[in-house]
């Protein structure tokens, strides 16, 4: 799939940004990625409220091989062929992806910066190895 075609099927979705990733292309709206275009297809967010859509079309979950084994990435599911054909379908699809990833992004826990005194106390043992390293330096000059 190459990018013309990409910004053709998604003209009545709307706007989207396609960026190089992988072998392929990142296709997201609103600044989050909702879709996946790579040699082996067209791959769509999903999640326990999609998966059975996808599943009910005969789809499969995006997979690859390393040396070792195949990864599944149920995170990603095949657009069903028929898709391609029929522009309001894949709107409805499209936005039901974005929704996705949409819960996905909410659910993610951000990180929690470090309490006043966990720096402090992380400055102070710092602060200690230096001097420590300083010392063990003026003994090997001596």
């Amino acid at each position: 799939m190459d990018r013309e075609f990409l910004i053709d099927l998604f003209a009545d979705f709307g706007p989207v940004t396609i960026r190089k990733m992988f072998s392929g292309y990142g296709i997201s709206a609103d600044g989050i990625n909702f879709a996946l275009a790579l040699s082996a297809g067209l791959f769509f967010r999903a999640d326990a409220t999609t998966i059975p859509d996808y599943e009910a079309e005969g789809s499969k979950p995006f997979q690859y091989s390393t040396r070792a084994k195949t990864v599944t990435v149920n995170s990603y599911w095949e657009l069903p062929a028929r898709l391609f054909d029929d522009s309001e379908d894949l709107v409805r699809w499209a936005r039901a992806a974005l929704a996705a990833a949409q819960r996905a992004k909410v659910k993610r826990p951000k990180k929690k910066a470090a309490s006043k005194p966990a720096k402090k106390a992380i400055a102070k043992m710092l602060a200690g190895k230096k001097r420590q390293a300083k010392k063990a330096t003026r003994r090997a000059v001596r």
